[in-house]
């Protein structure tokens, strides 16, 4: 597991200026989710992280925005209060192993990389995946294994995990990721359609296999491809 530490000293003033802005954000958006902060560990990791590493270089003065910012192949690096937003919701722990379905950039990654044993990645677009896999080894996160492929079905050879994030919108959840989480698991999604109304869920599996399922937020998030 990479230190989330393994930043000396204070991060920069504009990364400090993006986590003022995450947690404004979580207060002000606290009738939807019913949080008024988010988990010390989240924000030590969201301070860990260089964002620009992640951005295509006409973006990186632009890194540290509270907003989604265009990568590679149509797509987007998602806006860090809703990368906080999931990682805080997906409750990470030390000995976790997590799941990352749409990989993109490799951000959302790195961010997890701290706070959790493996995380495994999958990304549709080979070249996105190419790509985060790249940055990530660069950048030491020796904890993450990206693979080109379709995250719909998961990564069976890995499952089953202590949690599952999806980084893209599916029309209805996956059955095949459900099946791929622990008791106890927990799995963090959007839902909806591609050009209509979307929520962030929490579905949470509880040891006897029951599912309960949370709306958190309205979102906006490009579209799961692959198997549906």
């Amino acid at each position: 597991m990479m230190s989330i530490h393994s930043n000396a000293g204070a991060p920069p003033p504009e990364r400090e200026a993006m986590l003022e802005a995450i947690a404004t954000s979580v207060r002000e958006s606290r009738s939807y989710t019913g949080l008024e902060a988010l988990a010390p560990r989240v924000m030590a990791a969201m301070a860990a992280v260089p964002r620009e590493e992640f951005v295509p270089p006409a973006y990186r003065h632009r890194a540290y925005d509270n907003t989604p910012l265009p990568i590679a192949a149509g797509q987007t690096i998602s806006q860090p209060l809703i990368v906080a937003l999931m990682t805080h919701l997906l409750d990470p722990q030390p000995d976790d192993v997590v799941l990352e379905v749409g990989t993109g950039s490799g951000y959302q990654a790195a961010v997890l990389s701290g706070l959790v044993k493996q995380v495994y990645g999958v990304e549709i677009v080979a070249e996105l995946a190419t790509g985060a896999a790249a940055v990530l080894a660069r950048l030491g996160y020796a904890n993450v294994t990206v693979r080109a492929g379709d995250g719909y079905a998961g990564w069976p050879e890995h499952a089953p995990f202590d949690a599952i994030v999806v980084t893209a919108a599916a029309p209805q959840i996956p059955p095949p990721l459900l099946q791929q989480l622990k008791p106890g698991g927990r799995l963090v999604i959007p839902v909806g359609e591609q050009h209509g109304y979307q929520e962030l869920l929490l579905i949470s599996v509880d040891e006897n296999g029951q599912v309960s399922e949370r709306a958190m937020l309205p979102v906006r998030f490009v579209p799961l491809t692959g198997e549906r």
